[in-house]
């Protein structure tokens, strides 16, 4: 491989992952600001660990190389001077510069070692945490109903799939929907410049975090090498496929079909793969909730036009005989997650039943309590790894959204 980021396809054999192990970001958490940080309830941190090392250890014992988020930017920050200007770019994402504290925030961070300078601003800094003879503007802070923090803690970080996902041989480094993840992206950016893995290498960003309008990695999906899916979805907005689809048809020559496909906007349906997986060359998991009774739901296909830099646009219901067409396959299998029943089907999608990570054709890890969509899984032929999940899950995502494939072999 003369490229350190290689996915042409979901189903590829993974090689190398990157993941974040939960830190003290959760134990930040309280329920007054849940919603402001995303969660729906606190994980208990040494149990979501456990997990976490369970979850890795599963992919490590299948050959996959496991790289870690916090440990690749503390490599970063080696290079000299990039603290300085990571610190001030948090900073800024932060609305700190405004505030007065700006100064002081950044003496103390400062302060920190590489790996505890990224821990600690992956955790949040709190106000308490800053002497009172460094703070400023004491009435202000007083009059802000006693909010805590100077520097947001980053819960979601552990859902390495959303701040940038792998297309071919290069990315997206998203401008992320929520203000509460803004800032993650931001790490992926320094990383790709200059870790000494990346730097050098001529890789493609497709997509920045310049962008004006939002998308994540969750609703990024790679078909095969000439076709990839993004979910319209809450947190992607349409505008950002169309100019995905621009940048890759105008500076790579593989991909040639980009599907744009419309999921309901809501919380439990965040992303197309909280939904929808591919788990094999023909078979694919699905929540029965995104179509209509007639099993239909909104296809665009985006593909060139004739003339440079024209984009044709086809409107489509069905999303079988769509993918089917794609992958040039004469028959398709689409797994209800929870087998279809209204009640199981609701409870195991929201907690991840469709959520796969596929690690090889038909091979997929899955969260052990979604056992009616796994037992169903199995019976359709495929190989399905549990990983425990009790805790994992509270952050409302599963194996595909805490994992960025950054190589896969072609298919």
């Amino acid at each position: 491989m003369t490229t350190p980021l290689h996915v042409t396809s979901e189903i590829g054999e993974l090689q190398t992952v990157l993941l974040k192990r939960p830190g003290k970001e959760l134990e930040n958490l309280t329920p007054e600001y849940l919603s402001r940080l995303l969660f729906d309830d606190i994980p208990y941190l040494p149990i979501v660990q456990k997990e976490h090392d369970y979850f890795a250890q599963v992919l490590r014992d299948q050959n996959i190389e496991v790289l870690y988020l916090e440990k690749l930017m503390a490599e970063t920050l080696e290079k000299e001077g990039l603290r300085e200007s990571f610190i001030d770019d948090i900073l800024a994402e932060s609305k700190q510069t405004t505030n007065g504290s700006a100064d002081a925030l950044r003496e103390y961070l400062l302060s920190f070692g590489n790996q505890e300078l990224v821990d600690k601003v992956m955790a949040g800094v709190r106000k308490i945490e800053l002497p009172s003879s460094k703070r400023t503007h004491h009435l202000y802070e007083m009059m802000e109903h006693q909010y805590p923090f100077y520097l947001d803690p980053m819960p979601n970080l552990y859902f390495t799939r959303d701040p940038a996902a792998t297309i071919g041989n290069g990315l997206t480094i998203n401008k992320m929907m929520q203000p509460a993840r803004r800032r993650e992206s931001l790490f992926m950016q320094y990383i790709i410049k200059h870790h000494p893995r990346f730097a050098g290498h001529d890789i493609p960003v497709w997509l920045d975090r310049s962008n004006s309008f939002s998308i994540e990695g969750g609703d990024e999906l790679i078909l095969s090498e000439s076709a990839i899916a993004v979910g319209v979805s809450q947190r992607t907005d349409s505008r950002s496929i169309e100019k995905l689809a621009r940048n890759l048809f105008a500076r790579q020559h593989k991909i040639k079909r980009v599907l744009a496909i419309e999921i309901p906007e809501s919380r439990a349906f965040m992303h197309l793969d909280t939904v929808f997986t591919m788990v094999n060359y023909d078979q694919f998991t699905i929540h029965p909730g995104i179509q209509n009774s007639d099993g239909e739901l909104n296809v665009y296909i985006i593909e060139k036009g004739k003339e440079e830099g024209e984009l044709t646009f086809t409107h489509r219901r069905d999303l079988k005989n769509v993918l089917k067409e794609t992958l040039n396959v004469s028959e398709l299998d689409l797994i209800p997650c929870g087998g279809g029943d209204e009640i199981i089907a609701a409870r195991e999608q929201w907690n991840d039943g469709s959520n796969t990570l596929a690690i090889a054709p038909g091979t997929v890890v899955t969260y052990d309590r979604n056992n009616v969509s796994n037992d169903l899984l199995r019976s359709h032929g495929l190989k399905v790894i549990e990983v425990i999940s009790s805790e994992l899950s509270r952050g409302r995502g599963g194996p595909r959204c805490m994992s960025m494939p950054l190589v896969r072999k072609d298919v």
